[in-house]
């Protein structure tokens, strides 16, 4: 493996990945031993020699066309994309520190760990080891045999490695420091019903004693305890749970109580440092299934850096971002150096208080029922309503309501007789809900919930929520409920009025990001429409309260703010969809938008009028949550008072307003309703008039339902609106392109496959697929206009008439500088650079010197679909190196060139697209069977879903690691808005097939129009921020524009200014005609130095690895280190 020459210093360093850890293959794991690989003298000299070669003529010597022939066959097992990795260490300390607080990472000579009893966690052990030998080549790991250590108690798992640990406190011959990771599995807990407090309390003693015994046993050793979670559910001993969602709820409640009783452990415990040589800390929140093992390595690695509390952390947006030590911060942090804002606050004012009065007065005088029971629906009073039932979540479950506010574990427990819609504990005077206030009219109603319990429990009653639901369930939560009422004898089904509250939606938002399609808008409404049909059809004289989606985003802020001390890692694990997006970004503004989208969706169903058929049933939308107001502090901070101890559910104090919203709401007309919660606000409950006694439907409030929208014209072309102003070039032709303006493009050209081809992208039959429609290729055609044509071109043409070398019509190449074939892979496409070169060169409207030029590149489709096929000559090495090749022709022979290289789409998406034409039954398949056939969750699927982010990965690493820094009027910029692949979606919550071909692979001509906008658009954002997923929509006025501020194309050097996320880079003068082949650092050597070099470098190898045997035989001679494994970087 080539290593990166050291040209800068900094203390963020970017990767996109981390190597596979050292983690032997070819010898046996005995218990604290590890045999040294035996390695023969003469492999390592060729090993030695061969890498030093390889690093020089890779780094120094041009590539040549040639070079091209002998591309490896075999999968490489080191990719270049490590060496970005490289901190600019502060160096070890001085001498050997005495205090654990004063260690830094090069003291530590001997890691290792407990509890390692899944592959994960081992490989999350390794890669830091393998993070640690970066500043400690001699690092030992010291493992024990989990084989055997799994089923021994607690207290001999700690004896016997503290055994093993303390003889080897000496390593080569010095005193080192040891790093002990403690893995503490939620997935080993067995948990029974109401027994998590004590499972969590025998996890906590049994930690405990683990620590004690390494504490007395074990000097110069810090100890980093981690909660380690894998499986989603709580694994039950006594009883399977009911619901997937309900086990997911559990076991993250579980998790988070675990977490805080191992907080409170090491507190109380001082974190176990009573002498100044030992010290235990706990990672602040645990590692779960939410992340990779490699975002697992990385933010566990940045946590032993960085502050304990009020921590930056690594998000999952920073999870590509590797922290070093600073001078200033040298140190792997105990709770002892950590600075002291940092420190838990002890601030009583942040933490939650119980009201000891939730009970409500209720002024009305007037509290009779109708005088006999109406027929309709429309002149129902309160006092008519015989039962009450409820339909929902975990906020209908009432999860947490009546909880303690330090007892997380206790937010499992369904407070349903506290639950604001449904809840019928004690009466109004001390609780209040929805049924105790009906109660007041009607004392004989039945249907609300008692006490705690699930929804099967008998004081549940008719409450059906099942915490963890989501709309896909309520279906089935409205046929259950069915049942019930018909079954229960103190209900006359067919008489008595019913008021049923859904609530749904808010699981929904917290997973959409997951999976865009399925937690769709449509699909959503669809699902509770499907609920209310069922109800509408089977149920007779029904009032339903369909609450609107709650506005989500506010509850940000309890998690913005650290002095809250709200468990934010827990709500990470329930709600990461809404905690994890960056304030400002566009990732915030989707999850804002899907919210809208959703009340909206339930506002368009109701407003449909579909409920309102007869007068026996009706559905009223209820929109105090439209718009959520958080309640704060006198110091302006969120007030927990409000909340459940996981800050996420609500408290009994919240319920009781939500109650009183509620009924205020169903006393509203429609159309005239409350839509702002404002949970500080003194809600006081309203009663009916004598002009207005009934609860308020459509017909009783005058409202008449919006007309349908009538449907939008159709669509006679794909163009955009241009509405830039600024068009103008820049004052003088630049020499610089990072000074480039789209105005200042004379050329344009594309490389890549039958996409850039535009197969079949107007094809309305099988036989019309194979035309190559060029001239509307999304990066290079160029007929007709913008106002009609969406392409790159065509933008262009706004700022430069006169850009020359798109493509026209239909047709093969040559047309125009399109000189992408229908079926290319990565392999051919430094043909298609040569081919392009000798267009340019052969056409008298091409200035060679002078014009700047714009090549689109787009590869990688082919490779990835017939990978199965070929993974020797497809590996993802083999199509970096075709990659590199192409750029590295252009990077040394034409002047005055911006590459955009379009990131390979993320092609898993495409197998929901499905369509009834043979083309997609038939073809679509065997256009991309690597990808398509697989089945769903098979090992093949998962393989490939490896490689296709392996060529992402690959190919920011060799766009963004340098290579191409060297001139300044070169450069090479990714544009990743197929990172993320979202399949764009139609009116009926299903896949679009407007973007594809016949063959529902290839795009259509809306589908390269969609491609372009985007494109264009990633071009005018900082290589940082761009936007990684693309928004296929038909929105004419979606074209960014220049700024006066940022008038230029982004590339590396000039996003680098703004301050956005890029690594330095440095550049020389413009273009010479001979330059050699790029490499990391700004120097250059003669290609006629290569036989010297290799020369020198046989030399240079030949002694470096006799000395080294010769060192290493002395040092056997003096001592011998047993049962340890030397890890060494690979570099």
């Amino acid at each position: 493996m080539r290593r990166v020459p050291n040209c800068t210093s900094q203390q963020t360093v970017h990767t996109t990945t981390l190597l596979p850890a050292l983690q032997p293959k070819s010898f046996q794991l005995w218990p604290f031993s590890l045999d040294i690989m035996g390695i023969q003298r003469w492999t390592l000299v060729a090993i030695s020699v061969l890498l030093l070669l390889s690093t020089l003529t890779d780094a120094l010597v041009p590539v040549r066309e040639s070079e091209s022939s002998s591309l490896s066959q075999e999968p490489d097992q080191s990719p270049d994309i490590y060496p970005s990795f490289l901190c600019a260490s502060p160096g070890p300390s001085p001498s050997l520190p005495s205090s654990v607080h004063k260690i830094r990472p090069s003291d530590v000579g001997v890691v290792s760990a407990l509890g390692l009893y899944s592959p994960q966690a081992t490989h999350v052990f390794y890669m830091m080891a393998e993070i640690l030998s970066l500043f400690n080549p001699h690092l030992a790991t010291v493992l024990p045999d989990v084989s055997t250590f799994k089923n021994r108690d607690p207290l001999e798992q700690a004896e016997d490695l503290a055994l093993s640990l303390s003889s080897h406190e000496v390593v080569e011959g010095e005193q080192v420091w040891r790093l002990l990771l403690v893995f503490v599995s939620v997935d080993e807990l067995q948990v029974c019903p109401g027994q998590d407090d004590g499972a969590v309390s025998s996890a906590t003693k049994k930690v405990e004693v683990m620590l004690s015994t390494l504490q007395s046993r074990l000097h110069h050793t810090l100890v980093r305890v981690v909660l380690w979670s894998e499986n989603s559910e709580v694994i039950h001993t006594c009883e399977d749970v009911s619901s997937s969602n309900r086990g997911t709820l559990e076991k993250a409640i579980l998790t988070g109580a675990l977490q805080e009783s191992l907080s409170d452990l090491l507190a109380a415990r001082q974190w176990f440092g009573k002498r100044d040589d030992f010290s235990a800390v706990l990672v602040s929140s645990p590692l779960t299934t939410n992340q990779t093992t490699d975002q697992h390595t990385l933010r566990l690695w940045a946590e032993m850096l960085q502050p304990i509390k009020d921590q930056p952390g690594v998000s999952g947006d920073d999870l590509t971002k590797i922290v070093c030590p600073t001078e200033e911060m040298p140190y792997l942090r105990t709770q002892e150096n950590s600075p002291s804002g940092s420190r838990m606050s002890t601030d009583s004012q942040s933490a939650p208080r119980l009201d000891p009065k939730t009970g409500s007065e209720l002024p009305c005088v007037d509290r009779t029922p109708s005088l006999s029971i109406p027929t309709s629906v429309h002149a129902l009073r309160p006092g008519d309503i015989k039962v009450v039932a409820a339909l929902g979540d975990s906020l209908t479950a009432a999860n947490g309501a009546g909880s303690a506010p330090s007892n997380l574990l206790d937010v499992m427990t369904e407070y349903r007789g506290l639950s604001w819609c449904i809840g019928g504990n004690e009466n109004l005077t001390n609780v209040t809900t929805l049924p105790n206030i009906l109660r007041e009219f009607n004392p004989s109603l039945v249907g609300f919930a008692l006490g705690t319990g699930s929804e099967n429990s008998p004081t549940a009653f008719l409450n059906q929520a099942v915490p963890g639901a989501n709309a896909h369930d309520m279906p089935a939560q409205a046929r259950v409920l069915i049942q019930r009422m018909k079954n229960d004898s103190r209900i006359d089904f067919q008489n008595d009025w019913k008021m049923i509250t859904m609530f749904i939606g808010g699981n929904d938002l917290c997973d959409h990001c997951s999976d865009s399609l399925y937690f769709s808008t449509a699909n959503i409404v669809s699902r509770v429409k499907e609920a209310l049909d069922i109800l509408q059809a089977e149920v007779p004289r029904v009032f339903v309260n369909l609450v609107e989606v709650m506005n989500i985003v506010p509850l940000r802020q309890l998690h913005l703010d650290t002095s809250v001390n709200c468990p934010t890692f827990l709500v990470n694990i329930l709600c990461r969809c809404v905690l994890k997006p960056k304030e400002g970004t566009q990732e915030l503004q989707t999850l804002v938008d899907t919210n809208r989208d959703y009340q909206r969706g339930m506002r368009n169903l109701v407003d449909s009028g579909r409920y309102d058929k007869h007068d026996n049933f009706t559905v009223v939308l209820q929109p105090f949550f439209r718009e959520v107001v958080i309640p704060l502090l006198e110091d302006g901070r969120p007030d927990r008072s409000y909340f459940s101890p996981d800050c996420f559910h609500l408290s009994e104090k919240a319920h009781g307003l939500m109650a009183r919203a509620l009924w205020n709401n169903m006393l509203e007309p429609v159309g005239k309703k409350t839509s702002t919660y404002d949970f500080s606000a003194a809600i006081s409950l309203q009663c009916p008039s004598q002009s207005a006694p009934y609860l308020r439907t459509y017909r009783n409030s005058d409202y008449t339902y919006p007309e349908p929208p009538t449907s939008p014209p159709p669509v006679n072309n794909w163009g955009s609106d241009f509405s830039c102003t600024d068009t103008a070039p820049s004052p003088t032709v630049p020499t610089s392109v990072h000074r480039l303006r789209p105005g200042d493009i004379n050329v344009v050209a594309s490389l890549g496959d039958s996409v850039t081809a535009g197969f079949g992208a107007k094809a309305n039959n099988i036989l019309q697929l194979r035309n190559e429609e060029r001239g509307v290729s999304w990066c290079i055609g160029g007929d007709e206009t913008l106002e009609t044509v969406s392409t790159l071109p065509n933008i262009l043409k706004k700022f430069n008439p006169d850009v020359y070398g798109f493509s026209k019509g239909r047709g093969g190449r040559p047309n125009g500088f399109n000189v992408a074939v229908s079926g290319a892979k990565a392999a051919g496409i430094p043909g298609q650079v040569q081919d392009l070169i000798t267009l340019w060169k052969n056409d008298k409207n091409v200035s060679w010197e002078n014009d700047w030029k714009l090549v689109t590149l787009f590869i990688g489709g082919n490779d990835l679909c017939q990978y199965c096929n070929d993974r020797a000559s497809l590996s993802t090495l083999n199509y970096r190196n075709y990659l590199r090749e192409s750029l590295d022709i252009l990077y040394n022979e034409v002047p005055r060139v911006l590459v955009n290289v379009a990131e390979i789409l993320e092609i898993e998406d495409l197998r929901k697209i499905k369509g009834n034409g043979l083309g997609c039954t038939v073809l679509q398949p065997n256009l991309c069977p690597c990808f398509l056939i697989p089945g769903e969750n098979s090992p093949q699927l998962y393989e490939m879903k490896r490689i296709n982010r392996e060529l992402q990965v690959l190919t920011e690493a060799l766009v963004n690691g340098g290579r191409y820094d060297g001139r300044e009027d070169f450069a090479v910029v990714i544009q990743p808005f197929f990172q993320k692949t979202i399949v764009p979606m139609n009116n009926a919550g299903q896949p679009d097939i407007d973007f594809f071909s016949v063959d529902c692979f290839h795009f259509s001509e809306r589908g390269h129009a969609g491609m372009a906008i985007a494109l264009w658009n990633n071009m005018l954002e900082p290589v940082g921020s761009k936007q990684i997923y693309n928004n296929f929509t038909h929105d004419r006025s979606k074209i960014q524009c220049p700024t006066k501020d940022r008038p230029f194309i982004f590339t590396r050097v000039n996003s680098a200014s703004l301050g956005t996320t890029t690594s330095p880079v440095t550049t020389t003068s413009a273009h010479v005609p001979d330059t050699p082949a790029p490499v990391e650092c700004s120097y250059a050597l003669p290609t006629w130095a290569t036989a010297l070099l290799t020369c020198v470098g046989l030399l240079i190898g030949w002694a470096v690895t006799s000395l080294f045997f010769h060192c290493r035989e002395r040092r056997s001679r003096r001592k011998t280190l047993a049962h340890v494994e030397i890890k060494t970087s690979k570099f």
